[in-house]
């Protein structure tokens, strides 16, 4: 029996992921990647197994893939060149044959991998079956700027009711780069066009894309999350290279077609997948269609998520422990940070109009994002509250963050600057330091 190193942080980790395990299960994911990924044999092998995870927590899954290194080498095998124009592959009749037989050989080794449930191994009992077809209707792209791509397509049609039939009875389905004309031709698609179109057909909860990299400011730092806005403005002030602007640009597209996420995910990080679905601040780039983040009045489903922020603060003693049943009853005091539909802040404000003031209480913010804002931000929230209730000034009592209240421009206060019926529940034998401040 194996010991893990340190099982507090696994358990911390598991019960964090446990909204993403409710809110996930049911849902469709599109899952787009290239050939390099299949040719990395224990990188891919990994990344099965962290697919037949997501499949064992009920998540409906579809695989988009790519196969242009397996092309790459059909054709330098037969001492053929690769030709290119505006990043996409020109597929003339010897290219073709290439393509068909790449795809044919990539579907065999996927559905294997898939298909394994060795015991003592990340698929035992798995029992995944798999669905691919002729789920893509084709059209030629034709000649553009005077290049004929011959062979080369682009995603006319997609079969979406056949896939959600297959998605029903359990399967994965598992969509090639390869599409069909009504006259019988084949014409080789990319991998990430074909994801987007799969996408927005099935109008999916996420699209991710697999990438050799993230999006990333000017000074080179990987940006986690992004409206489509500012992936826009990304693309028009800083153009990426070719490849990651492709996948950027299908996934704009996805959003704008009804998509709910999208998500680049480096496909050479082991687990990357599995962190950036379960984890908060996850560890690709996010794009959405509005903000991921919302600052708010709490309401009556936050009670949860307010209860899971404040519990590690009651048991050491920084708050004090509340009432559950209360605490719904006053849910209305309450702003919450929300990221990606989880409470990762909260505080209150408990208004004494008589006195014209108010307590600002129960500050709490995810272990997570300590760094960020969050705790003045909540402040800033009450306080223009306060302002509308015509509240003069702000109290607040605490044991440990006398330095940031002072920092925030409260100013240390005796017990009797509380007001009369607030005073009378003041615990000495706690003896919290009172701050104060005028709005």
């Amino acid at each position: 029996m194996t010991t893990l190193p340190h099982p507090e942080l696994f358990v911390r980790w598991f019960r964090q992921a446990a909204p993403y395990v409710h809110a996930f299960r049911g849902r469709t994911f599109v899952i787009g990647f290239g050939g390099e990924m299949v040719a990395e044999r224990a990188r891919f092998a990994n990344f099965v197994h962290d697919l037949n995870l997501l499949a064992a927590l009920g998540i409906r899954l579809v695989l988009v893939h790519g196969a242009r290194t397996q092309i790459e080498a059909e054709l330098r095998a037969k001492g053929l060149r690769s030709r290119y124009a505006r990043g996409l592959r020109i597929t003339d009749s010897a290219s073709l044959t290439a393509v068909k037989h790449a795809a044919g050989v990539l579907r065999v080794e996927i559905e294997a991998l898939l298909s394994q449930g060795l015991p003592n191994s990340p698929m035992a009992g798995g029992a995944i079956r798999v669905g691919s077809g002729n789920y893509l209707i084709a059209r030629p792209i034709g000649v553009v700027d005077g290049v004929d791509y011959q062979f080369t397509g682009a995603v006319r049609k997609v079969e979406a009711a056949a896939i959600a039939r297959r998605l029903d009875t359990g399967e994965i389905v598992l969509v090639p780069h390869i599409g069909y004309s009504p006259t019988g031709e084949v014409f080789n698609l990319a991998w990430e066009d074909v994801a987007e179109s799969v996408a927005v057909a099935l109008k999916a909860d996420k699209l991710l894309l697999l990438s050799d990299r993230l999006p990333a400011n000017r000074r080179g730092e990987p940006l986690h999350e992004m409206t489509a806005r500012e992936a826009e403005a990304l693309l028009k002030a800083n153009p990426e290279p070719r490849d990651l602007a492709r996948i950027l640009r299908c996934a704009l597209r996805a959003l704008a077609g009804g998509v709910g996420r999208a998500h680049i995910v480096s496909r050479r990080s082991d687990g990357a997948t599995l962190l950036e679905l379960f984890t908060h601040s996850g560890v690709g780039t996010m794009i959405t269609a509005d903000p991921v983040e919302q600052l708010r009045p709490a309401r009556i489903e936050d009670a949860g998520g307010i209860i899971a922020l404040i519990e590690p603060l009651e048991a050491d003693g920084t708050l004090v422990k509340r009432n559950r049943e209360r605490l719904e009853q006053e849910i209305g005091n309450f702003e919450v940070v929300v990221h990606d539909g989880v409470v990762v802040g909260c505080a209150a404000l408990y208004p004494y109009p008589e006195s014209k003031s108010a307590e600002f209480a129960c500050l709490a913010v995810s272990p997570d994002y300590r760094g960020s804002d969050y705790g003045e931000r909540l402040l800033g929230a009450c306080e223009a509250r306060a302002k509308a209730l015509r509240i003069r000034r702000v109290f607040a009592l605490t044991t440990r963050a006398q330095h940031w209240f002072l920092d925030q421009g409260f100013r240390e206060a005796g017990v009797d600057a509380l007001p009369g019926e607030r005073k009378a529940l003041y615990n000495w034998k706690r003896g919290s330091k009172v701050f104060l401040k005028r709005i």
